[in-house]
């Protein structure tokens, strides 16, 4: 009854590269009572999210699951509506706006440093200190400085419903939110809670002064053909689900450059040498206009994010029949891609499972397929955050690499671990030493 469902559980990772090595580029197989189409070829992936995107929806595992949380946010909308979303919403990752929030990006990062150093003989959970610090980066994007209690327990409570959905993502039988169990209970009050949060923040912005944050930047947003602004419910939907991607998925890329550079020495030796030499041997402070001149460092962000793509699995439904590298998709079926297989992929990677940043050197780059490395997705689809993810990684790397050196402080192996976000199993503890 449950097809592959207990295989899948047991070791997502393990098991999505088997299927890819043993069957190859198209592999179909059921869970529960859903059939899913596994495309491992960068041709495939392509289809389904740019060439034939229209014919591959969120589906109702995605609705079913995120839309707990994130409503009819970007993420989960669909058609005009989603169509309208994005364009109300583009102007604000312009890039000046997203500039702009660099200097907050390294305030709070020296603030963590200094916490650091301030107890220099502990050992910190890495994965954990990347959470705190994109959640605080997150909040004061968001909202500004002023948001008081609210952005704490927006961040719990998000924290909590995100496990949820990792859950119903393995579960999909689980019984609908109607349905009271303990557990839906429980998520039910996750929501109420998280809901009054965001609520009570809109309402007060709207009665401020517009500023600077992302808030006030969607609230001023107005559709070019009726001039409409957006609704309170769209603005709170929109606020979860730059929350969520904006913490979640920034954190876990920053735990795993860190921790790729604490094993690869001469990599975090070649990115010191060129942060000294664009920034000075003083120590400057590094700024958004600095990251252009740090190739490498970007260069060892990509590298990190190929092996462990924070987004490690996306799915689409089909609405209609189908042809994929010669095989029958039927209407209704679920489709996935899967950046962990395909950053992987023997074909388009050469010695796949090392750490080498010199692959997206612009000459390497240029001979790969378009989707062998696709982290943010693509299509007119791909994640509108992508611009302010990178630099808030690359500046809060830089900014950190300034100051201090990370070490393994355990013997045992980092593994991921394949929730909603591909996580360094049982955190990442590391000792802080200061740069020089």
């Amino acid at each position: 009854m449950l097809g592959n469902v207990r295989d899948f559980q047991r070791d997502k990772l393990g098991f999505v590269q088997g299927m890819a090595r043993r069957y190859g580029d198209v592999v179909r197989y059921r869970m529960a009572n859903m059939t899913w189409y596994q495309v491992n070829h960068p041709e495939g992936v392509k289809r389904i999210l740019q060439d034939n995107n229209r014919n591959y929806g969120k589906g109702s595992l995605t609705s079913g699951a995120l839309g707990l949380v994130l409503g009819q946010g970007l993420s989960t909308s669909e058609g005009g509506l989603w169509l309208r979303q994005r364009r109300l919403m583009q102007p604000v990752f312009h890039r000046k706006s997203v500039d702009a929030f660099g200097e907050m990006m390294v305030k709070d990062t020296e603030t963590m440093i200094e916490r650091w150093q301030a107890s220099p003989d502990t050992t910190v959970d890495v994965a954990a200190e990347m959470s705190r610090l994109t959640q605080g980066v997150v909040t004061g994007a968001l909202f500004g400085a002023n948001v008081g209690e609210e952005a704490g327990v927006i961040e719990e409570t998000i924290t909590t419903l995100m496990t949820e959905v990792a859950y119903r993502f393995e579960v999909p039988l689980y019984p609908p939110l109607s349905v009271p169990t303990p557990r839906n209970r429980r998520t039910r009050a996750a929501l109420e809670t998280l809901d009054r949060a965001v609520y009570r923040i809109i309402e007060e912005r709207r009665r401020a002064e517009p500023g600077d944050d992302l808030l006030s930047l969607l609230m001023e947003t107005r559709d070019e053909d009726t001039g409409e602004a957006m609704s309170d419910k769209q603005l709170r939907d929109e606020v979860i689900t730059l929350f969520v991607a904006g913490h979640e998925t920034t954190a876990t890329a920053l735990a795993w450059t860190f921790y790729l550079l604490a094993t690869h020495p001469e990599a975090e030796k070649r990115l010191r040498i060129e942060l000294d030499e664009v920034l000075g041997p003083d120590g400057r402070t590094p700024t958004v206009e600095d990251l252009p001149k740090l190739p490498y460092g970007r260069m060892v962000v990509e590298e990190a994010m190929r092996l462990y793509p924070p987004a490690w699995i996306t799915n689409r439904q089909a609405l209609s029949e189908d042809v994929i590298l010669g095989y029958r998709i039927p209407a209704g079926a679920f489709v996935m891609t899967l950046p962990y297989v395909l950053h992987r992929h023997p074909n388009f990677w050469e010695r796949p499972e090392e750490f080498d940043p010199e692959r997206f050197s612009p000459e390497r780059s240029a001979a790969r397929p378009r989707y062998a490395y696709f982290p943010f997705g693509g299509g007119p689809r791909q994640c509108i955050g992508r611009g302010m993810a990178l630099v808030e990684t690359h500046l809060i790397l830089s900014t950190v690499l300034r100051r201090c050196r990370m070490r393994l402080a355990t013997q045992r192996p980092i593994e991921p671990l394949a929730l909603a976000t591909l996580r360094p199993s049982g955190g990442l503890p590391m000792k802080i030493e200061a740069a020089r």
